[in-house]
């Protein structure tokens, strides 16, 4: 069973490739979760987020949508409420359900597609029906379709964006902690590995990286920094799920503490250009063989949580080697959670439970 199957979750995207947009959705496999939301930029377009907030009467969420396509973007949702509600899946009200679908936007508009193309309801619908535990795909698809990183010099120097995922485990007497993250990234920032190499990020023309932060602070930043309207589209949406069942007043601080990892792997982030949003999520619960809630501190859960976070963002930027304006023609690599790769992710994550 994989780590998406053991938290009850899938993951399903659709793609438009030619207008280089597209919508990632997480869904219940057969039930709803919890959640909770940290928003951490001034340019994030959302809907639905009260949702998660821990004094909301709602205390379930039926799927998260990602979406290109700015504010546009957000219309996409009805696609997803009318999956759900074919299947009776939704918060019960007098004559139905109305689902509850928290939904969180890009800004991909530019440079690299159509302005006028925006996911639709009939892609989220599609994405939902399609999601999978067993089979997701990474790198340049779904929401991560028209993303970009290393914007802080102009689009000119920008790398290709895209969708990561990643997993952290630990083990205790009690039973063991399972973590799992997906992320959208769309980043004013570079991308680091675990050593903070930038490993994807804006280009200094010489093969090599500018980094973004040392030119910026220093005496080579860009004049015209402040009118770049390219700067001040960026966004990085980040779920990170645990199998630990958490009330909403528990997972508001984990999805808070957690925005850390994010600091950690892109540099800069959550600035004023930034709309970043961080989602936590759990089961409603307890799964077999994991530890229940009162079993196992929260910083610990936090911990793996983190490294989760941590190591999609690193995945999203090992495949994010090209350069923006290389974009078509190229295939999102798809990831079998039971491939040795997943298996060497999992060891490498262990670090973080120590």
């Amino acid at each position: 069973m994989t780590p998406w199957e053991q938290l009850g979750l899938a993951i399903g995207h659709a793609t438009d490739h030619d207008g280089a947009t597209g919508c990632s959705v997480i869904r219940g496999i057969s039930a709803p979760f919890r959640c909770s939301a940290a928003l951490l930029g001034r340019a994030s377009g959302t809907r639905e987020l009260a949702t998660c907030d821990a004094d909301h009467l709602v205390d379930r969420t039926d799927a998260f949508l990602r979406t290109g396509g700015s504010a546009y973007g957000l219309d996409a949702a009805a696609g997803v409420m009318r999956w759900m509600e074919e299947r009776g899946r939704g918060f019960p009200v007098g004559g139905g359900v109305v689902p509850i679908v928290p939904t969180a936007v890009i800004f991909d508009l530019a440079p690299l597609g159509r302005f006028e193309a925006r996911p639709t309801a009939d892609m989220a619908y599609v994405a939902c029906d399609q999601a999978s535990a067993t089979l997701i795909a990474e790198g340049s698809v779904g929401a991560g379709a028209g993303a970009l990183v290393g914007k802080a010099v102009g689009p000119s120097a920008a790398m290709k964006g895209g969708v990561g995922i990643g997993v952290g485990i630990g083990v205790a007497e009690s039973g063991g902690e399972l973590a799992a993250a997906f992320a959208v990234v769309n980043a004013f920032g570079d991308v680091r590995d675990d050593e903070g190499r930038i490993i994807a990020g804006a280009r200094d023309g010489r093969e090599g990286f500018l980094d973004a932060v040392r030119s910026l602070r220093g005496q080579d930043a860009p004049a015209a920094f402040a009118l770049m309207a390219s700067v001040r589209r960026n966004t990085t949406l980040v779920s990170v799920a645990v199998s630990t069942p958490l009330t909403k007043a528990q997972l508001s601080p984990l999805a808070r503490v957690t925005t850390a990892a994010r600091h950690h792997r892109i540099t800069r982030c959550g600035t004023s250009f930034d709309g970043d949003v961080l989602f936590a999520a759990s089961r409603l619960n307890t799964i077999p063989g994991f530890a229940a809630a009162d079993e196992l501190p929260l910083a610990r859960i936090e911990a793996v949580a983190g490294a989760a976070v941590e190591r999609d963002r690193a995945r999203c930027g090992d495949r994010t080697r090209s350069r923006w304006h290389s974009r078509r023609g190229r295939h999102p690599r798809l990831i079998r959670s039971r491939d040795s790769s997943v298996s060497l992710l999992l060891r490498d994550l262990r670090w973080a439970l120590h």
